[in-house]
């Protein structure tokens, strides 16, 4: 604990005395007196850690000073601590204003009766022991005004001496930090989920790798196994990593790193053609009600995500209704006030809101409802949420909560309206035509560091009568490039310790801007839609099964975008 001197150091430090010996000052010298922020921004060099005065008393209210106390507009309290229980002898009206307490409610009682619930028993002890031992004190305390409201009290409180050291009174002032509070919590929030979401990326990134290498080589010996006995446990293994994967995507969509594949969409058309799939997971207890605002303007949205929030969202709806009840979708255009109040940017903003008529959440809860892993059912992942809030912000928009214990919840997702672009609808060259009528295979670039994963697509694509060649790092692949010619480049992203896909891919443009891409990564951090040649870049997510990754080289090949 840090506070101020005792009265013993106060005695033998030097004074600052004012009036003509009327009253006389210790000053702070920068010590730390608390564990709280200082108003100043330091611990503060000039003002007096405790006072002494020549003349005890509260009557004489006459002069400047006693003017300015009354004026200001810090709160300012003097407690007596020679009367039984430290009572209040004195508030200016400032205090009056931030606590909501009339002056008769005051006087005469212990500052204690601020105090409630939720605040914090150790600063209480640390406030009291420093009054126990005549030090100054500064700390932040949750206070509590006259119809309950809690609020952050930046509290300092100096001890008021007589010329001969007895303690007279205690001199306290307070300022209302509840705004600085919250930003500080929600910066921290913010910090510390940013972490778990880069932790949570780069892991989904090495695991979707083992997962690529583990479902690849189980499609193979499937292939190789036909109609044997080991085929069935093959296929339950291939189950089971596709699962992996999945929880992978949800990791990643709690990051905000999945890739979206945006489109033009209407929220209401969405909702609609959805609601089958909703009213089977609600199940017979629980009735959905649909409240669709006419007209509502389009959203450029990725379906498959927006779904499965949807999803989420009813799931965990009907989970607060073991009894069962109503859960009602509703759609709207967000007003100005709600956007402001959401901090989203100007602009048009439409949402959708899943309401239910359950158990609602306590502030605690609703307060740590998007954090990943954080769940009060006994069973699941805690990623519902999480992933919810991640794919929404990704989409720029905002995810709004709002719960009470025992009135339900309303979860409200909030969307940009589309800006309508002219979409580049010119197809690309038709390779594979003409290395048919070449009379040659077509010919592929594989360029991945992880070796498991390349031979593997060396080995699905060989599978498919292509021609492979292969290079483990961008370096090697633009050397491949300068002395053999290819129809297609198929590279990982993230190559650690050089050039990573995507500067592969620019420099290749730069001499062959023609050439077909096709992109697969397992972390979609930053990864744009568009190649810095204004080229569309396919992506292919790991893991990929046999089957995908031959589609998508197909359309490459034929110049086509891929469905």
């Amino acid at each position: 604990m840090a506070t101020g001197q005792d009265k013993d150091e106060h005695l033998d430090s030097p004074l600052d005395v004012q009036g003509d010996g009327q009253s006389a000052g210790v000053h702070a010298r920068g010590e730390v007196e608390g564990n709280s922020v200082t108003p100043t921004g330091g611990p503060g060099i000039n003002h007096w850690q405790a006072s002494y005065i020549g003349a005890p008393g509260l009557d004489d209210r006459g002069n400047i000073f006693f003017a300015a106390v009354e004026m200001t507009r810090m709160p300012m309290v003097v407690t007596d601590p020679n009367q039984e229980d430290n009572p209040i002898v004195f508030v200016n009206g400032a205090f009056l204003d931030l606590t909501g307490y009339k002056e008769e409610e005051v006087l005469g009682r212990n500052c204690r009766f601020l105090q409630g619930p939720d605040s914090d028993r150790a600063t209480v002890a640390e406030v009291r022991k420093a009054l126990e031992e005549q030090r100054a004190v500064s700390v932040d305390l949750l206070n509590y005004k006259a119809y309950g409201e809690a609020f952050w009290n930046a509290l300092f409180i100096g001890p008021i001496f007589d010329q001969h050291g007895k303690l007279l009174y205690f001199f306290a002032s307070q300022m209302d930090i509840t705004e600085r509070r919250s930003a500080l919590e929600s910066n921290l929030q913010a910090q510390k989920m940013e972490a778990i979401g880069q932790l949570s990326a780069g892991m989904a990134h090495d695991f979707n790798n083992l997962l690529q290498v583990i479902n690849g080589n189980l499609e193979l010996a499937n292939l190789t196994a036909g109609k044997t006995p080991a085929a069935e446990p093959i296929r339950r293994a291939q189950r089971a990593t596709m699962q992996a994967g999945k929880l992978t995507q949800q990791l990643l969509s709690f990051a905000r790193k999945q890739r979206l594949e945006q489109k033009p969409i209407s929220l209401n058309s969405l909702v609609m053609e959805f609601s089958d799939m909703l009213v089977r997971t609600l199940g017979k207890e629980v009735e959905l009600r649909l409240d669709l605002r006419p007209g509502l303007p389009t959203c450029s949205l990725d379906p498959t995500y927006l779904e499965m929030a949807l999803l989420n969202v009813v799931i965990n709806a009907r989970d607060a209704m073991p009894q069962g009840g109503v859960v009602t979708v509703g759609t709207s255009v967000v007003s100005e006030a709600r956007r402001g109040a959401n901090r989203l940017p100007p602009g048009d903003y439409v949402s959708v809101c899943i309401a239910d008529e359950g158990e609602g959440m306590t502030p605690d809860v609703a307060k740590r409802a998007t954090e990943p892993f954080f769940t009060t059912k006994g069973l699941g992942t805690g990623l519902g949420l999480a992933m919810v809030h991640g794919f929404v912000q990704q989409s720029q928009g905002r995810l709004e909560i709002d719960s009470e214990p025992g009135q339900g919840t309303r979860v409200r997702m909030m969307f940009p309206v589309a800006r309508h672009e002219a979409r580049d609808e010119d197809g690309g060259t038709d390779l594979a035509s003409l290395a048919d009528a070449a009379g040659r295979k077509c010919r592929i670039l594989v360029v991945e560091d992880n070796p498991d994963v390349r031979e593997l697509a060396e080995a699905m694509l060989a599978a498919a009568d292509y021609e492979v060649v292969s290079a483990p790092s961008g370096e090697t692949a633009l050397a491949l490039l300068q002395r053999e010619s290819v129809d297609l480049l198929f590279t990982d992203v993230i190559m650690p310790g050089g050039m990573n896909g995507l500067q592969l891919i620019e420099q290749v443009h730069a001499t062959t801007p023609s050439m077909p891409v096709l992109v697969t990564t397992g972390y979609m951090d930053e990864l744009p839609a568009r190649g810095s040649k204004g080229q569309a870049l396919e992506v292919l997510a790991k893991p990929y099964d046999h089957q995908e990754l031959l589609d998508r080289v197909h359309a490459a090949l034929h110049g086509r975008r891929a469905a």
